[in-house]
């Protein structure tokens, strides 16, 4: 039995799922003598046992298609070690990888560049074919691509191949999305966990102590296994210290295109004005530069991501429109108040004899301080 963590939307249909089969690249060396990888190794273009679209009816997401080996020992299963593969093995899947292998968890890592240096480095098991990574039947999914390619990525992934109720998890900086999408392209009977490390490399560094960690158990099966296996997932980043706060999807979209996003827009913002160093740099202005620094570090393919992907992003942009008018026409009330002013006390020195010449040519030496709470009607 399934559980929705919010009530269900209307979901537009996708364009069918078609699997493509083709040649399975060669395990590394220290693998060759596994006799499932030397099959899979001399098997081309073979189509899988009842292979068919992923998501072309009840056939599949009965569980037809998937692999149901040692499914009775699934629910044996002892989830404080895991099996976890990593799709999307850049920048970010390397940092959290890190942190799960020092726990002691399996990791597999797949991606298109070959990270096969830096996943050994790290103890990390790579692979470059998609179909070999999931024929290790991993328990836990953790998609860590771009938000602009997740959508590509998922599709390609040869689901069929994975044991039936895989734990599917996100840690895309967007929730909206990449809910949608997994409850449209997966199987009914894979859970699924929406999370947002709201911490990069960068930030991240020095360690996750008191960082923030979003998550949304969107779907989760009533099996206690399947049920452990998430707080399993999520003890990794409870050890490390992140302060856990479980919100909903929408909710956080909502919060991220406020605080998020508008980081970002500022950010880039600075960036086109050349900020530069100074020799009597405040503090403020020193946050500033740091700012313009954390941004420029991020892909602008992240920042349009962040837009693009977010209803409530172009509402912040239109308020960021609005409030910069508004500072402006502030200014602009005040300086028209202070030119107004002096062209009544030049206009009343003049029809005066008894003002000094000095006098009448003084101007003041400085602007006045505007009032407290000032409001310019637009």
């Amino acid at each position: 039995m399934l559980s929705l963590s919010t009530s269900a939307t209307n979901l537009h249909p996708l364009p069918p799922l078609h699997h493509h089969h083709h040649c399975f690249v060669s395990p590394p060396p220290s693998l060759r003598s596994s006799p499932r990888h030397l099959r899979h190794s001399l098997r081309c273009s073979a189509p899988v046992n009842g292979s068919r679209n992923l998501n072309s009816g009840a056939g599949v997401f009965a569980g037809e298609g998937f692999d149901s080996s040692s499914e009775n020992d699934e629910k044996k299963t002892n989830y404080k070690i895991m099996k976890i593969a990593i799709v999307g093995f850049g920048n970010f899947g390397q940092f959290l990888a890190k942190e799960i292998v020092k726990q002691g968890h399996t990791v597999l890592a797949y991606s298109r560049s070959d990270y096969s240096r830096a996943a050994g480095e790290i103890g990390v098991q790579f692979f470059s074919d998609a179909d070999d990574l999931c024929e290790e039947h991993p328990e836990v999914i953790l998609l860590c691509t771009s938000i602009l390619s997740t959508e590509k990525v998922l599709r390609g992934l040869p689901l069929s191949r994975l044991r039936r109720s895989t734990l599917f998890v996100d840690v895309l900086s967007v929730k909206e999305f990449p809910r949608s999408l997994f409850l449209q392209l997966l199987p009914q009977d894979f859970d699924i966990l929406c999370t947002h490390p709201m911490f990069g490399p960068d930030s991240g560094k020095a360690g996750w102590g008191g960082l923030p960690f979003v998550f949304d158990k969107v779907r989760v099966g009533s099996d206690p296994a399947r049920v452990t296996r998430v707080e399993a997932f999520l003890d990794v980043f409870r050890a490390a210290g992140c302060r856990m706060v479980e919100m909903s999807c929408a909710e956080h979209d909502r919060h991220a295109a406020g605080s998020q996003f508008i980081t970002h827009m500022m950010g880039r913002v600075l960036e086109k004005l050349g900020l530069e160093n100074t020799p009597i740099n405040t503090k403020g202005y020193e946050s500033l530069l740091n700012l313009v620094d954390n941004t420029a570090r991020d892909s602008f393919e992240l920042f349009y991501g962040l837009f693009l992907y977010n209803k409530n992003a172009m509402e912040q942009l239109e308020r960021m429109d609005w409030a910069f008018e508004m500072v402006k026409k502030q200014l602009s009330g005040h300086l028209h108040g202070l030119v107004r002013k002096q062209l009544m006390l030049d206009t009343n020195s003049s029809g005066n004899d008894d003002v000094y010449v000095g006098e009448r040519n003084a101007k003041p030496m400085m602007l006045p301080s505007p009032t407290p709470h000032t409001q310019i009607v637009p």
